[in-house]
């Protein structure tokens, strides 16, 4: 079973099918037989997962398994406590309600790559960082909901999955390292080898970095 950990660049595509105009994971990952487990829209960046491993692949997409995803969203304006509770309690979209959330204002990143092309500048705006922290991943779903309590997001960037961190990774936009399942916080599956009560190893293991 093979598990990558992707910083997937802006502007790249979440597919290795050839695009006519833009990259895909095809420029950044060369290990064969991989797949996204989940997605990430081609303008966010940040934290992604492959595996060649259908199930694992599955129980990391699917919501149920309540596996906590971060993002820090730079957003047009400065959310007040009105606009947080609502992303706190869950927002109204349209199509759906989305589950309780978690979010704070936080501090510009100092660790942050600076993104090519750079966000829109605006002198009469300001922007803020919000982080959240979410446990669901519909369509376009963090910037929907920061741009339904009036906040609309210029900058995405994923950096945890489960407790896989991105900082703790160490990955520049492009780069890939394999990591261990356990890294995640998913239970591991059992193996025909393994010893009734044993515990899987729960510490980050990575094995070595690609590219």
């Amino acid at each position: 079973m093979t598990l990558i950990a992707l910083n997937k660049p802006f502007n790249t595509m979440s597919q290795f099918s050839p695009h006519p105009s833009r990259p895909t994971l095809a420029d950044c990952v060369h290990v064969p037989d991989v797949y996204p487990a989940g997605r990430l829209d081609a303008d966010s960046e940040g934290l992604l997962l492959l595996t060649d491993d259908g199930a694992l692949q599955a129980r990391i997409a699917d919501p149920e398994h309540k596996l906590a995803k971060i993002y820090l969203a730079q957003v047009e304006g400065v959310p007040d406590d009105a606009a947080l509770a609502r992303l706190r309690r869950g927002v109204d979209l349209g199509d759906f309600v989305t589950r309780p959330a978690r979010a704070r204002v936080v501090e510009e990143p100092d660790w942050l790559w600076t993104r090519e092309p750079p966000i829109r500048f605006r002198a009469a705006i300001p922007t803020t960082w919000v982080e959240l922290e979410i446990r669901e991943g519909k369509n376009r779903q963090v910037r929907r909901m920061t741009a339904a309590v009036g906040f609309p997001t210029l900058r995405l960037v994923r950096v945890a999955i489960g407790a896989l961190r991105l900082t703790e990774l160490g990955l520049l936009p492009g780069q890939s390292c394999a990591v261990e399942a356990a890294a995640i916080g998913l239970p591991a599956r059992p193996t025909p080898t393994a010893k009734v009560g044993a515990k899987a190893d729960s510490k980050t293991a990575v094995r070595r970095r690609y590219k």
